[in-house]
């Protein structure tokens, strides 16, 4: 073993010792995903497999951004548990990028330009990185925290959701993520709040990350589904669309926990999910649950 594995072993180690304190504990799950997988695994539909995967394909460069900008103040916090959190939250958000980055492998494999995204959006927050202060770029995390944080909260909640995740080890996967996206929700927050970050920074950066995401995810779904083949799909895509945007879709169920970040006061603690967090770690960690042996 050379010392460069044995320096990144002794990194992860001391990550998971410390975030495991504080409720955010790095687990490594090494999902694998057969060359056979199901393509369409989001309810059998193109278009809904294709914008989940066009998410997929953008977390590994966004939660390398997520934890570098995170790190960037970490000289500054000297309370010992948000130390711990911090350490809890780097690590499980690079597990994230290493965990999608194989399901994104596998959907190259079905034609689906992945790296492609992945490359654009590491590409735009290079500029970000490199033009923006470094609290603008802690805002952008904060936010995009957030979207990730109500995302993932609906998808433990709504079994509906999660029954459309057809394929077992994509919804191994997905649960997973959104388990810990919600046990290291606050963090970010509290950073910036910790170094000054203020209630305008916070809410106009919103408003630009929010232009900017659904701007970035209807570029990459839209090639995607072209690579697809199924760009022109009129039927398919109208109905994937009303699923996620009619009045009673996945979206717009979201709007009022999205409308809550631009709230005076607003802390992501406010939505309780410790007792969903709980039940979920029973589901997924116990004897019989669906990642018994991993982590």
């Amino acid at each position: 073993m050379n010392t460069t594995t044995q320096t990144n072993e002794a990194t992860t180690a001391k990550r998971q010792t410390a975030g495991a304190k504080v409720g955010i504990p790095p687990r490594r799950m090494d999902f694998t995903f057969a060359d056979n997988t199901q393509r369409y695994w989001y309810k059998g539909s193109a278009f809904l497999t294709t914008f989940w995967t066009t998410l997929s394909a953008m977390f590994p460069e966004g939660e390398t951004f997520f934890c570098d900008s995170v790190k960037n103040y970490r000289q500054r916090i000297q309370d010992p548990t948000l130390k711990a959190q911090v350490a809890g939250f780097i690590g499980q958000e690079a597990m994230h990028s290493k965990e999608h980055q194989a399901f994104n492998e596998l959907a190259e494999k079905h034609g689906f330009p992945t790296g492609k995204l992945d490359r654009n959006v590491g590409w735009l927050l290079k500029i970000a990185r490199r033009f923006t202060p470094k609290k603008f770029q802690l805002a952008v995390t904060v936010c995009l925290e957030h979207y990730t944080a109500i995302l993932a909260e609906q998808l433990l909640r709504e079994p509906s959701h999660q029954q459309n995740i057809e394929d077992d080890e994509a919804r191994k996967l997905w649960m997973w993520h959104a388990l810990e996206e919600n046990e290291h929700k606050i963090v970010a927050y509290d950073v910036y709040n910790l170094v000054g970050g203020g209630y305008w920074l916070r809410t106009l950066t919103m408003l630009v990350v929010t232009l900017f995401f659904f701007a970035m995810v209807a570029i990459g779904h839209a090639q995607l589904l072209k690579a697809d083949g199924k760009l022109l799909d009129i039927k398919g895509n109208l109905k994937g669309l009303w699923f996620l945007w009619s009045p009673r879709g996945l979206f717009p169920r979201l709007l009022p926990q999205y409308l809550d970040f631009f709230r005076p006061g607003f802390h992501p603690n406010d939505h309780d999910t410790v007792q969903l967090l709980e039940d979920w770690r029973q589901r997924l960690f116990n004897r019989q649950g669906m990642l018994a042996g991993k982590g």
